[in-house]
């Protein structure tokens, strides 16, 4: 079973830090050292009480083009995930999407934060040392990591950044490629289309790119890491100022969604799967973990039956795994949740009928 965060847990966390000093003495002289420790979500509240997403640090590209380092090429590139996380969430419906399955592997980590080394208190994402161990997750295939943190110091020694998922890895040159999604899901969209099972599919069209770009920074600012200010805030007015940008753009989505089925028209496009991992989540775990419940999903009709219709595409409940969203929200932010208690529900049918066939017709 995965360790649940427990008291003990939750004072180890609280003392996180980006930054380790240790003072020595030597012939009567002393020297103050500074080490950088790896770094969580959980240490990223400013001094106003304020979360502040650090940014991805690898941010290297994946090109056709002939010359470039990483090319497409079958089999090179494996993608570690955790499916509790939505960015790497989005990557993995990228993915399906596009018929890449055969190419590029996945790994999927546990989904409760754990203590990443014995020599520091820091905690993050864990591989299982079995195949049995988590249902869902696996050991590292290929270097044997512990954790995602160890794969991050094989592609670059000493590194104190966040180590985060997803992680784009190269098997050829044993380093991450990119860990920001953004940029993965956009390779992902074009840059494997000569090995794509399903190469005609196009997220990012031209003529709609106007449109995505707009509603990508209303929905990543507001919505996807909206609820995350929310959850993290540590006084009243970052929080509450968080949760009115929230609810504001979800209802303006409501809106939107009302008038067509998908938020940039009538095709499906990246600013759907961006929405769709934040929104599949939201009653979830949102609403209670991260103290979203001014209004539920499940109050939103356009919304919600918006959510069940992404939710019902070919490959993309695939993406979904609701036990280890559930476990990772509630067992691994000791400083929200000391005990570790998963709530009971309310554990939403998502393939049940939903009513944007109206605008089919």
């Amino acid at each position: 079973m995965p360790t649940l965060a427990t008291p003990s847990s939750l004072l180890l966390t609280r003392r996180l830090l980006a930054v380790r000093t240790f003072s020595t003495s030597s012939a009567g002289y002393s020297t103050t050292t500074t080490v950088e420790m790896a770094r969580s979500a959980l240490d990223e509240v400013t001094d106003t009480g304020a979360f502040d997403r650090s940014p991805s640090t690898f941010r290297s590209s994946v090109s056709s083009d002939a010359s470039a380092r990483f090319t497409p090429v079958p089999g090179r590139y494996h993608l570690y995930v955790s499916y509790a996380c939505p960015w790497a969430s989005r990557c993995l419906a990228f993915l399906k999407l596009k018929g890449l399955d055969h190419a590029i592997g996945v790994t999927a980590v546990k989904p409760i934060f754990e203590r990443t080394k014995e020599t520091d208190d820091h905690l993050g994402w864990v591989f299982p040392t079995t195949a049995d161990e988590e249902p869902g997750a696996e050991p590292d295939p290929f270097n044997g990591a512990k954790s995602v943190r160890e794969l991050y110091e094989i592609a670059s020694p000493n590194y104190a950044g966040k180590p985060t998922v997803p992680v784009l890895w190269d098997k050829q040159l044993k380093t991450v490629v990119n860990n920001e999604s953004s940029e993965i899901i956009r390779m992902l969209n074009t840059e494997f289309n000569n090995i794509a099972g399903n190469p005609g599919l196009d997220l990012y069209p031209v003529h709609l790119r106007a449109s995505i770009e707009e509603i990508n920074e209303l929905v990543y600012d507001a919505i996807n890491n909206g609820v995350y200010k929310c959850g993290f805030a540590k006084q009243q007015g970052p929080y509450d100022e968080a949760v009115t940008r929230l609810y504001e753009a979800l209802d303006k989505c409501e809106e939107i969604l009302g008038k067509q089925p998908y938020i940039c028209g009538n095709q499906l496009t990246e600013a759907d799967i961006r929405l769709f991992v934040t929104l599949i989540r939201f009653d979830e775990v949102y609403a209670v973990h991260f103290k979203c419940n001014k209004k539920l999903l499940r109050e939103y009709p356009n919304l919600f039956n918006y959510t069940k219709d992404i939710y019902q595409i070919p490959g993309i409940r695939n993406t979904v795994n609701m036990e280890h969203i559930r476990k990772h929200y509630y067992g691994s932010h000791p400083s929200i949740n000391p005990y570790g208690i998963i709530p009971a529900g309310p554990k939403i049918d998502y393939n049940a009928p939903h009513d944007r066939e109206r605008f089919s017709s």
